[in-house]
């Protein structure tokens, strides 16, 4: 019987084993895709960066534009101020100039404000294409690990499912069919250890005379609390 509990045992560590690598597996295109969308993301940011940039220097120039308007009309008035005849007419294109000259004061700020925010943008934008070629070689080299990680775990899960079925053909049909009833109950843990009369599944204590009665292996036994099939670790001379 102790061959059998072993068998047990080993068949409850291959069917952990499938459990988490297919846990992984489910876990790996998800982790995948957020890796795709990380980097569209980050292209998009450049572009944006771009945009921003095109939309300062395009302001820029419409400003430039708004002001050299602005000095030439100026000059015009100016040039005007010669042939009025009365005082009116002459306070009211002084008037004009000095409104004119305020706009233009306005527009210079404007400007200036405008070189500062386009500096700022085009370093940022240099910054991100400077860091743009080795973002995109780290981020298609952690696809393709995910990729790689893929491939290897459907070898495992392969090696790991022929196992399983090697080990379920030398277990008793009995012992196979309560294995199954219990895993399916136990959230896959059908077999665990009891160490010091502590069961590993429930974490509570068991009788003392179960617990003599485990080390025999004379018996497949199960914990009176969680119903798992449960067997004696010897932790004291395990390495």
């Amino acid at each position: 019987m102790k061959e059998q509990i072993l068998l047990l045992v080993k068949l409850q560590d291959i069917d952990s084993e499938i459990k988490r690598l297919a846990a992984r597996k489910d876990d790996l295109p998800e982790e995948k895709e957020r890796l795709e969308e990380e980097r569209v993301s980050f292209e998009q940011g450049i572009e944006e960066d771009k945009e921003r940039l095109d939309v300062l220097n395009q302001a820029h120039s419409d400003k430039e534009k708004e002001l050299r308007g602005n000095i030439e009309s100026a000059k015009k008035t100016k040039n005007r101020l010669l042939e009025v005849k009365t005082n009116k007419e002459y306070e009211a294109m002084l008037k004009e100039i000095e409104n004119i000259n305020k706009k233009n004061s306005s527009i210079e700020d404007e400007i200036i404000n405008l070189l500062e925010e386009t500096e700022k943008a085009g370093t940022t934008l240099k910054e991100r294409e400077a860091e743009r070629v080795e973002y995109i070689k780290n981020n298609e080299r952690n696809i393709t690990k995910i990729d790689e990680e893929i491939d290897s775990i459907d070898v495992l899960l392969k090696k790991m499912l022929a196992e399983d079925a090697k080990c379920r053909e030398i277990i008793k049909p009995e012992l196979i069919k309560k294995y199954d009833l219990i895993k399916e109950k136990r959230n896959g843990q059908a077999v665990v250890p009891v160490w010091k009369e502590v069961c590993g599944g429930c974490h509570m204590n068991i009788p003392p005379q179960l617990y003599i009665e485990l080390q025999k292996y004379e018996k497949v036994r199960l914990c009176p609390n969680c119903n798992r099939i449960i067997y004696w670790e010897d932790r004291e001379n395990n390495d």
